[in-house]
């Protein structure tokens, strides 16, 4: 049975122009043990023996984490890799932060990846394992959280590529131990941090440029720019729309892509 595993993460549930970044790393449960080495020895021969994340992004940090930004974009190359994020003003009120969370994981994890067109004509079954940073609600919200992303093998698009995805599969884990799902928290808050102009900050009460930290981190956004170019094929890769071809096969085939979910709610008012 082919089985894949996506590793998901999320960034910034409010932001000036762009919130709600839900990110997703898919490996191949057999190239797993490959990519998940690869980083770790990175990280060790860049001595950094703690969790890389975007918060710890520094001057002093950058350039090894542009080496950690290449590493991982290697395998970026040959896997899968998706961001969706909304703009705050298409952001649909009175959802409380849990059933939110759900809402939004539930749409990117159904649609963002194209899985249901991993095959043309699958033969055999595709296990779907999840693993999610800790899921900030109780037990029995998580657990129905879960039984709900359960329910995605059933659709029709799912059922018939063979897509199966059990309760048991769906897991919580601690990103320490995680480096795919580190490098996933990297990405996610380089495109939360560069689209909504913090890069344009500068500190408070001092001179009109932005400090050392900031600059920091833009550079390494713009680094991890040209190699999401560069695994895409695609010089002018925006952003901040859609990446085409925006269709559920080219949401499967693409290396990179971003999603701007757009609520019912906002698109039966543009329509």
């Amino acid at each position: 049975m082919r089985e894949y595993m996506i590793y998901c993460d999320e960034s910034l549930s409010k932001g000036t122009y762009y919130s709600h970044f839900y990110g997703g790393v898919l490996v191949r449960s057999k190239d797993f043990h490959q990519v998940n080495t690869a980083l770790e020895e990175m990280k060790t021969q860049l001595n950094l023996f703690g969790e890389i994340k975007w918060t710890k992004v520094t001057a002093t940090y950058l350039e090894k984490y542009k080496q950690m930004m290449d590493v991982f974009f290697g395998f970026v190359k040959e896997k899968k890799l998706k961001v969706m994020f909304q703009e705050t003003s298409q952001i649909v009120p009175n959802h409380g932060a849990a059933l939110q969370y759900h809402l939004l994981y539930y749409q990117f994890i159904k649609h963002a990846f194209g899985l249901a067109y991993h095959k043309n004509n699958p033969s055999r079954p595709t296990k779907i394992k999840l693993f999610f940073d800790e899921i900030p609600d109780t037990r029995s919200q998580n657990d129905d959280f879960k039984a709900h992303l359960n329910y995605l093998q059933e659709l029709s698009l799912f059922h018939n590529a063979k897509i199966v995805l059990k309760p048991c599969d769906i897991a919580e884990i601690d990103s320490h131990k995680h480096p795919i799902q580190q490098c996933m928290d990297i990405v996610l808050g380089a495109m939360a941090f560069h689209m909504n102009r913090m890069h344009l900050s500068a500190p408070e009460g001092g001179p009109g440029t932005p400090g050392k930290k900031t600059q920091a981190k833009e550079e390494l956004f713009q680094h991890i720019l040209t190699l999401i170019k560069d695994a895409n094929g695609d010089e002018n890769f925006d952003i901040y729309e859609n990446t085409q071809p925006e269709t559920g096969r080219g949401r499967w085939r693409v290396p990179y892509r971003h999603w701007k979910f757009v609520p019912a709610e906002f698109r039966e008012k543009k329509a």
